[in-house]
């Protein structure tokens, strides 16, 4: 994805929609180069074409959630794998700071193999130098990502020194939290395979709450996140063994 691309991304994310036209004029490039742009985003799975526009796809898509903040989720992906060596196993799971955890690793390390229950992360990646193993269970269409005992079950297979999972919210009250309760409990199962559990999020989940409880600070190793991360939220989870990672 080129600057331009990147700048449509965000101005549709912005307005939800933006027309092909007004896309043209702000830019300052042809319409021509506009529709090349958006059929790219279109097929990268990030926007919907209309004709004379290009909107985003419905809130609970996970390409949806993948447009919103994509610099900022780039960098922190970028940062997160650092804490990984070449021909490491490592698990991931669903969510779009994760998919992008999946791309960093594919194009940055060697001799990889992702295991993850998110039917999206392997089609993101299925063009690219990994291995990967996905594993089966009940499949939730909209954020295309298998979960359940079945699920559990597929995971107990494996140990893994890392397992990378995304949140929808952080408070000192709560703990990590999702909206989901079939994920939440996946993501419980599958942590127990793992010797460390890294969140990887945005700042702007921190003070807010999911109605599921996904994880207590104590159960997770580390937290890689941007650079706008609260200093009361960074103090209490170093407090309590978190490491804290920010992207700049």
């Amino acid at each position: 994805m080129n600057e331009r691309q990147k700048t449509i991304l965000n101005l549709i994310t912005k307005n939800e929609s933006m027309e092909v036209v007004e896309l043209s004029r702000l830019l300052g490039v042809s319409q021509v180069t506009i529709r090349k742009d958006l059929n790219k985003l279109e097929d990268a799975g990030m926007i919907k074409r209309e004709h004379g526009y290009a909107r985003l796809n419905g809130l609970d898509n996970i390409s949806t959630r993948l447009s919103y903040h994509y610099e900022e989720k780039e960098k922190i992906a970028r940062k997160a794998i650092e804490l990984v060596r070449d021909g490491e196993t490592l698990m991931i799971e669903s969510g779009s700071c994760c998919a992008l955890v999946a791309k960093a690793l594919a194009l940055h390390k060697k001799n990889m193999t992702i295991i993850t229950n998110s039917a999206f992360i392997c089609d993101y990646v299925k063009n690219m130098d990994i291995n990967l193993i996905l594993l089966g269970g009940s499949y939730q269409k909209e954020s295309q990502v298998l979960v359940g005992p079945l699920t559990s079950q597929a995971a107990s297979s494996f140990y893994v020194d890392h397992y990378f999972i995304g949140t929808d919210g952080y408070t000192d009250v709560t703990g990590f939290t999702g909206r989901d309760f079939e994920r939440c409990m996946t993501v419980r199962e599958i942590s127990r395979h793992a010797k460390n559990v890294i969140v990887v999020s945005e700042s702007e989940k921190f003070g807010k709450q999911g109605t599921v409880n996904l994880l207590r600070a104590s159960e997770v190793s580390a937290v890689v996140t941007d650079s706008s991360l609260p200093l009361e939220y960074e103090t209490t989870l170093t407090d309590q063994g978190v490491e804290i990672y920010k992207a700049e």
